[in-house]
């Protein structure tokens, strides 16, 4: 390898490092509020500022919700696998919570995002 391979790939590794900064921090930055939807229908919209601890109960089960310095987790939960509580914290709109036993959605979204308009789902040419 050459000076200029190296030249070239530092070049490369920057860029790619300067493009995943700009879109893991891009969306997200100023969302504001947790959206819970149970069986594809909304369950409840909840603030992000705000601590909270919230149970959801179906009749496949429950999971317990938890808003915390404007982060959201599933802290307890009785599906099988437990996999939704192992997800972690999740702060910005490119994460989300998923209990696919108790058909649960837990996303963190910007109430500018979704003011008057349908969330894009996908695009097409």
């Amino acid at each position: 390898m050459n000076r200029r391979d190296g030249i070239l790939i530092t070049i490369l590794l920057l860029t790619a490092g300067i493009l995943y900064m700009i879109f893991s921090y891009a969306d997200g930055q100023d969302a504001d509020r947790v959206v819970v939807t149970l069986d594809g229908e909304l369950y409840g919209v909840y603030p992000l500022s705000e601590n909270k601890v919230f149970t959801v109960e179906t009749d496949r089960g429950y999971n317990v919700i938890v808003i915390e310095d404007k982060q959201v987790y599933i802290k307890e939960a009785d599906c099988p696998d437990g996999y939704c509580m192992k997800q972690g914290k999740i702060r910005t709109g490119q994460e989300s919570l998923v209990c696919l036993p108790h058909r649960l959605v837990v996303e963190v979204e910007s109430t500018s995002e979704t003011e008057g308009q349908e969330k894009l789902d996908a695009v097409t040419h």
